[in-house]
């Protein structure tokens, strides 16, 4: 069953790297929220999913590649991924420098851009322009050419939500490993995530 918390932060702040000095699930839990643009088009994180080093879903858990390199870089930085294929999927690097962990951010409630998302994405419907991982990337504009850079710094703004918010959390979805793990988390009550929770 989900569980509820508040986030801890009161007025609007921009993150900074020592913010994703954290475990990933803390830092999940601390990104609900949060504005995330890039380019100013973007909006409020409602979903988002932690992966660690020695999580056996992560990209990490067999040590550094080619593919996963940014994943062990410094904290705060962006690692892009191709999922299946076809979509690119954003995260965010945590933990110190080598260690290999990441909160992959799976669904925004957009708020700024939407005419550049609904024409990147060729939909009309809010609901359906950034609940999933692939969709935030094509309606923000995201590639694998932004892997590497701080996420607090331009193109990109992250700042901290303004009010407390409540916190929900459960499996992760869409993995055949640690499926159990409750590190999937949400906005409580969105309707703009990819999947509910229970």
């Amino acid at each position: 069953p989900a569980s509820a918390a508040s986030a801890k932060h009161s007025t609007p702040r921009q993150l900074g790297p020592a913010d994703f000095q954290g475990d990933s699930h803390e830092v999940a839990r601390a990104l609900i929220g949060a504005t995330l643009l890039l380019g100013g088009v973007g909006g409020r994180i409602v979903e988002t999913e932690a992966y660690d080093r020695e999580d056996p879903a992560s990209h990490s858990f067999s040590g550094p590649t080619a593919r996963n390199a940014a994943m062990f870089g410094p904290p705060g930085r962006v690692y892009v991924y191709r999922s299946y294929g076809i979509h690119w999927c954003f995260n965010m690097v945590c933990r110190e420098e080598g260690h290999g962990a990441g909160v992959l951010i799976r669904a925004i409630e957009p708020l700024h851009g939407l005419e550049a998302m609904r024409e990147r994405r060729g939909v009309h419907d809010v609901r359906l322009l950034c609940s999933g991982p692939g969709r935030v990337c094509q309606a923000l504009g995201i590639t694998h050419g932004h892997t590497g850079m701080p996420v607090d710094a331009p193109p990109f703004l992250l700042e901290w939500p303004a009010e407390p918010v409540e916190v929900v959390h459960g499996p992760r979805i869409g993995i055949s490993k640690a499926v159990d793990v409750p590190w999937r988390f949400g906005l409580a009550g969105s309707r703009f995530v990819s999947r509910p929770f229970r």
